[in-house]
């Protein structure tokens, strides 16, 4: 399903700012965070005129139960009363929100949306806070003002004139707070549809389907408090610096305790090498620097499956001379499948792992080694993992090798996948599911006395082609920036012009705004560091992190316009205009969210007691029987897996492409053409190239060049004038950065395992850029 011409030319092709002078490259050699860190974020707040609501706000940021949670990365809050529970881009994110920009009325009527659509994705976000409601007006080409009530009647009529429910999809972006959450699907299956696309579906999808089918849960089984104890650290696909900076702290507290720390990932980043923890004010006086990492690995793009194979069999042809490398007691007691998979690991030869892996035996025997030695033992993972074809099997061989050894219901040993966005765990959690258990369904319905529908709905790809078929009518998306971060841009633009309504609740303007079905709404919302005042009061919000944990959330300043809601007040208003004799006590929820979360309580397993329980200090941890080794597997036990190994070899001619951020990013928000940790400045329209691959196709550093992707389909997509940078890449890989790069995934390239976008493996070729006529 390739883009029409008309929607090919409707791509905006500048993502970031302009820059500030020539592109410039020179490679990173510094710790990660520290004073570079420390200065980042002090120019920040002075140029967004921050320079005492960013430092009140550090102060409260992640403080448990009296603070508000940072809206980045869903890392843990530290447990032994940290003060300074805090990392550069979150302050970044904070401090983005906190503006004192405003895009209000007067704004909307200087500017058509066909201007707007001109505009870089930074120029529309550096606007400002969203102020009031507003309409589109095809006739003028404006957005105008339009009351709450008119905006929730405009929702509701249009919901209600639908031939059915499924003509509508609910998306959830990972910001949304779990009251607010359980009222959106709540309201969406109420209305008769589990039309419920979010974030999970393009980032961890394959990390939740992996772990239910092994261990029975869809989360990770470690806390914090296990990355205290661990005696080795393996980190997979993940970019700690920039994507999780707090988990820092617990990298250089292994190395100082002498666990070891494995990184594996093609490129060698900043977190994997040394770090000054900002806290850490001994450190900072003295500049001195912990190491991140005992070892360095760089399996291609898509290789880590081979790569733990590969320690999976070097344990087991270990094992045949030392039973101690195996825990029997644990395997034969609490496992099934075992035998299959020692079979296979036999099988499988080892010139296979290494040509796969791009790593040679010997440095796979290394970790191996990392991995026999310890008495227990941690493997993270993120999105390098996940977004390719193969990442449930990768998962799921990630348990395998846990598994050998019994790291599983013990301390400081287990799975622990590292969520990106703040609540994106907790989305899932309290009910944003397009495919519902029906032990969901029957406590949903039990506790709030509605019928829901019990056959699957879409999810985010699915949502996209049944919006372009015109199948989708009308698309709600509860924050994030959905044009930018789906893939295939134009067939995304293309999809969301063809619908009859688009809503957008949000808190800055951005691209999803200006690329609008037929009718469109903007619903301004109040942000995380905002005081939500109702009707009883000042109300808390509960986020889930990454390792279960549910805490409160609590704003502190004063909000951006008086004319702002707050997202359960959004919810409820859509919910009771689309459903008027709907018996949900949709206004008496809002008046006070313990009410939602007593419903909650009965609705939700693990969240019994809600109310009491996560006002404790440090809030509670949902439970997590796998933790405990109790398996919901069809065998009650953990099960093995047994996937043969991908064929993740590019062919003669071309290579794999992995799209990832800069360092000066959060998701599709970006802060400057700077990439500080890769060693760029100025230049975000560029690709990271192997030196030889470079030279194989005559290509110099900077020089412009045309990428080329093909779909499975045979379609083809294009940019053209990136620059290209050589950079410390296995061969046969290359990297660039979203959202300018996800117009090269196509949307039907799509992993059959998990339905995620294939953004960490797209198949291309680059060349020296072709003259072109003007």
């Amino acid at each position: 399903m390739s883009a029409t011409p008309e929607e090919q030319e409707q791509v905006q092709a500048r993502v970031g700012p302009e820059p500030t002078g020539e592109p410039e490259f020179r490679p990173y050699h510094h710790p990660a965070a520290g004073w570079g860190a420390a200065n980042s974020v002090t120019r920040f707040m002075a140029r967004e005129g921050a320079l005492v609501d960013g430092p009140r706000a550090i102060m409260k940021m992640n403080h448990e139960n009296t603070g508000f949670d940072c809206p980045g990365c869903a890392w843990p809050d530290d447990t032994k009363g940290l003060h300074l529970d805090i990392c550069e881009n979150g302050i970044k994110h904070v401090t983005w929100e906190m503006t004192r920009k405003r895009v209000d009325r007067a704004f909307f009527a200087a500017h058509s949306v066909t201007e707007l659509s001109g505009w870089s994705d930074y120029d529309l976000e550096n606007q400002g806070r969203l102020t009031e409601p507003m309409v589109y007006d095809p006739d003028t080409d404006l957005y105008t003002p339009i009351s709450w009530k008119d905006a929730f009647e405009l929702v509701g009529r249009t919901l209600r004139e639908l031939d059915s429910p499924h003509q509508a999809a609910y998306y959830t972006s990972g910001r949304l707070g779990n009251e607010a959450t359980f009222l959106y699907q709540l309201m969406a299956r109420e209305l008769g549809t589990n039309n419920l696309p979010d974030c999970s579906n393009m980032c961890h999808e394959a990390s939740g389907r992996a772990l239910q089918a092994s261990l029975g849960t869809g989360k990770g089984t470690v806390d914090l408090k296990d990355w205290e104890t661990t005696d080795a650290l393996f980190i997979l696909g993940v970019n700690a610096a920039s994507n999780a900076p707090r988990m820092l702290t617990a990298l250089a507290e292994a190395y100082h305790r002498g666990a070891q720390v494995v990184h594996i990932n093609p490129l060698v980043e900043a977190a994997a090498t040394r770090t000054i923890i900002p806290h850490d004010f001994k450190d900072m006086a003295t500049f001195h620097a912990t190491r991140t990492s005992t070892l360095n690995l760089q399996p291609r793009i898509g290789g880590d499956m081979a790569l733990v194979r590969g320690m999976a069999k070097a344990i087991l042809e270990q094992s045949n001379a030392d039973p101690k490398a195996l825990d029997r007691e644990f395997i034969d007691r609490h496992t099934a499948g075992f035998e299959e998979y020692r079979a296979l690991c036999e099988a499988t030869p080892w010139d296979e792992i290494e040509r796969q892996s791009g790593i040679g035996r010997a440095d796979i025997l290394k970790a191996a080694r990392v991995y026999r030695e310890a008495d227990r033992s941690i493997v993270s993972w993120c999105l390098g993992v996940t977004q390719h074809e193969h990442g449930v099997d990768t998962v799921r061989e990630i348990v395998n090798l846990l598994l050998l050894r019994g790291n599983l219901g013990r301390e400081g040993a287990g799975p622990s996948p590292v969520r990106g966005h703040s609540n994106v765990q907790g989305n899932r959690t309290c009910g944003i599911e397009h495919r519902p258990t029906t032990e969901f369904l029957d406590r949903l319905a039990e506790a709030c006395k509605i019928d829901p529908p019990r056959e699957h709905g879409l999810d985010t790809v699915r949502t996209i082609e049944a919006m372009r078929r015109g199948e989708v009518k009308v698309f709600i998306g509860m924050g994030g920036n959905f044009a930018l971060a789906a893939p295939d841009t134009p067939v995304t633009y293309g999809a969301l012009r063809n619908c009859e309504l688009t809503v957008h609740v949000s808190t800055k303007l951005n691209r999803s705004h200006i690329v609008h079905g037929r009718q469109a709404l903007i619903l301004p919302c109040l942000g995380r560091t905002e005081k939500d005042q109702q009707r009883k009061g000042l109300q808390s919000t509960s986020v889930e992190d990454s390792m279960s944990m549910v805490h409160l959330s609590v704003g502190m300043k004063r909000p951006a316009s008086p004319h702002l809601l707050a997202e359960p007040a959004i919810v409820a208003g859509m919910a009771r205009a689309a459903l008027p004799d709907s018996e949900t006590p949709w206004e008496w929820y809002v008046e006070d969210y313990d009410r939602i979360r007593d419903t909650m309580a009965q609705a939700l397993d693990g969240f019994e007691d809600f109310n009491r329980r996560v006002r404790l200090p440090l809030g509670f941890r949902i439970k997590q029987p796998a933790r405990e080794l109790v398996f919901l597997t069809p065998s009650g036990r953990a099960e093995f897996s047994t996937a043969e190994l991908p064929d993740v070899v590019p062919a003669p001619g071309t290579l794999a492409l992995g799209t990832m951020r800069s360092h000066d990013q959060w998701n599709t928000t970006i802060y400057s053409a700077d990439d500080r940790y890769r060693g760029v400045k100025n230049l975000r329209t560029l690709v990271f190239m192997n030196e030889d691959d470079m030279r194989e196709r005559g290509i110099a550093q900077f020089d412009p060049v045309d990428i080329t992707s093909t779909a499975r389909d045979g379609s083809q997509r294009h940019l053209h004038g990136f620059l290209a940078i050589p950079y410390d890449i296995p061969r046969g890989c290359a990297a660039g950065y979203m959202p300018e790069m996800n117009v090269l995934c196509a949307l039907g390239d799509y992993s059959t395992q998990s339905d995620q976008p294939i953004m960490k493996h797209v198949r291309v070729t680059i060349e020296a850029a072709a003259a072109r006529t003007p």
